[in-house]
């Protein structure tokens, strides 16, 4: 299975590209989509509706300002709906937070930090890793990667306290 990858505007992209890159380390397919939920609304609606036939497991939607873009998608598709919320200039991401988090029953969204397209791709993974035993040994390899970095990263630490 593939991740589908909407952004409501090109700006969204230097966000997205943190999301294909994370995609990519675990060896996942995506396409990338430029799809507005208020300038391209039957685009919108069209790319959900047939999202599960075209091979897709599952959408991240990113979106800034009055960021609708995960709920119509999400209200179109039987598929799950990661939505990154993107920093604005009006208001930092607030409002993108707000209107992607605050879905109405039935409609959910599940929804990362603000510019967090590297968790929607890791959230991506580890809902696709449900039938891919391959992809959940991957999962669990950079979780455990994750933690001996940290540790390494404390043993340095402490060891340049120590010198002075």
């Amino acid at each position: 299975m593939k991740v589908a990858i909407v952004m409501g505007s090109k700006s969204d992209y230097p966000v997205v590209q943190k999301a294909e890159k994370m995609l990519e380390n675990f060896g996942i397919g995506y396409e990338t989509r430029i799809i507005s939920a208020h300038r391209t609304p039957k685009q919108a609606e069209e790319f959900a509706a047939n999202a599960e036939a075209n091979g897709f497991g599952c959408i991240i939607a990113a979106a800034g300002k009055a960021a609708h873009l995960a709920g119509v998608l999400a209200a179109t598709t039987p598929l799950p709906v990661i939505g990154i919320p993107m920093k604005s200039s009006t208001l930092d991401g607030l409002d993108s937070l707000l209107a992607v988090v605050q879905r109405p029953k039935g409609v959910p969204v599940a929804t990362v930090a603000i510019d967090g397209a590297e968790n929607a791709a890791i959230l991506a993974a580890q809902i696709l890793s449900g039938a891919d035993a391959g992809l959940r040994q991957a999962i669990k390899d950079f979780k455990k990667k994750q933690e001996e970095d940290i540790v390494a990263l404390d043993r340095q630490f402490n060891e340049e306290k120590k010198q002075g």
